[in-house]
């Protein structure tokens, strides 16, 4: 319930900052500038932790004859964990250092505009093990009503995670916004209602 109620507090937080960060843009094609994008980064790493601790939970939740499934998707939020907690961090901290700042390879090694290799790793990342993650733990929740509309939004959550990808193959970084319904609009409505299937369900 504590790793629930954490993840639709940061989620909603991430949220607002993303919409708030979408609306100061001049043209859609622009990069997120600060202080909205450094909130964002920090927001994303301290999300990752009670995300991880969410899937546990689904984990020690699930009934025993699911639990590969469910330990599979507690898998895929740690390599999604430690992807990003690694990429977020590492843009946050050094992108300020004068080491870095100036260098001619820095905006396609390390910027949210498409093609670089931050925007392919955070793409592995959401859209991939993100995706993977929920649905491998949709078919664990069954036997109510609350659980069947939850495995019912994981699967819509990983599904649109998976749409996101289309925004590669088209090289069109606006249908990757598909992908963010996924694992920001129906995420945070599944987190909410799994808090409240562990206040009512004790793990099998």
């Amino acid at each position: 319930m504590l790793s629930a109620g954490a993840t639709v507090v940061l989620v909603i937080a991430y949220a607002v900052t993303l919409a708030a960060g979408f609306a100061s843009l001049k043209s859609p094609q622009q990069p997120i500038g600060d202080p909205m994008f450094s909130t964002l980064e920090v927001l994303i790493i301290l999300m990752m932790p009670v995300m991880v601790a969410l899937m546990v939970a689904v984990h020690a939740w699930a009934p025993r004859n699911s639990k590969a499934l469910s330990l599979t998707a507690l898998v895929f939020m740690g390599m999604l964990a430690g992807l990003t907690s690694t990429l977020h961090f590492t843009i946050l901290v050094l992108n300020r250092q004068p080491a870095f700042a100036g260098q001619a390879w820095l905006p396609v090694a390390m910027s949210f505009k498409w093609p670089s290799v931050a925007y392919a790793l955070d793409i592995l990342g959401w859209d991939i093990f993100f995706a993977l993650s929920m649905l491998f733990a949709a078919p664990v929740l069954g036997g109510s009503r609350l659980a069947g509309w939850i495995r019912g939004l994981m699967t819509a959550s990983g599904v649109l995670a998976l749409a996101g990808l289309s925004g590669v193959v088209g090289g069109d970084m606006q249908l990757r916004n598909i992908g963010i319904i996924g694992y920001v609009g129906l995420f945070l409505v599944v987190a909410a209602l799994l808090g409240v299937l562990f206040s009512r369900t004790q793990p099998e």
